[in-house]
């Protein structure tokens, strides 16, 4: 794999890359609730996907889940589950917000910590990505054109997932920064509240797009 190799593929997944989906989202939501830390968790967890499909797209499972129909509608709609799942629990949390009563119950400290899990930026990164058909088939559709086959692919894949990694760190942390400039303003209840709305229906907004496509 030559630098001129990994700078095409970064070249070709940069449109898509710069298109604002699920990460793209979760960045601005998290950011602004908690600062650039949680920004940077989303960044990592969807590199680790990134990662992820590209060791999958080399063994070849990857492969099987697009070429069974029944499989790929599975991952499909699991994926569009989560996204749909995710919104609306930020649509709640907004609704939560304003209707937050000083006498109201707290929750059990083993939900709480169950809840804290699920809701930690990396995995939801990590998930927005993994679960995601079209990102898998990036690398495979998009990346064996930039691939030898009389060579071993794992390490030539890892290599262009590294430069897509590089590229949508570099867009994310933008955001990451641009957000994190103005996080006392996006900290507010009102504008908490209205960033979780729209991030919400941007989640499931995605994640019917997914399963209608």
């Amino acid at each position: 794999m030559t630098g001129a190799g990994m700078l095409g593929f970064a070249l070709a997944v940069a449109p898509i890359t710069l298109t604002p989906g699920t990460s793209f989202a979760l960045v601005i939501s998290h950011v602004s609730a908690g600062g650039r830390r949680p920004g940077w968790w989303v960044i990592l967890g969807t590199v680790t996907g990134m990662y992820t499909h590209a060791v999958l797209a080399a063994a070849g499972l990857a492969a099987l889940v697009l070429r069974s129909s029944q499989a790929f509608w599975a991952v499909k709609l699991v994926g569009a589950a989560y996204l749909v799942g995710l919104g609306l629990w930020l649509l709640l949390s907004a609704t939560r917000r304003r209707a937050a009563a000083p006498e109201a119950l707290p929750a059990p400290a083993g939900w709480r910590r169950l809840s804290a899990r699920a809701r930690h930026p990396y995995l939801q990164g990590l998930l927005g990505n993994v679960l995601n058909p079209k990102a898998a088939a990036i690398y495979l559709t998009l990346a064996p054109q930039f691939l030898d086959p009389s060579e071993p692919v794992l390490a030539p894949m890892l290599l262009l997932a590294t430069a897509h990694a590089v590229l949508h760190t570099g867009w994310l942390a933008g955001w990451t920064a641009v957000t994190g400039a103005a996080t006392r303003l996006l900290r507010t209840d009102r504008v908490r509240r209205g960033l979780d709305r729209i991030t919400g229906i941007v989640l499931i907004g995605l994640g019917v797009r997914s399963a209608l496509n």
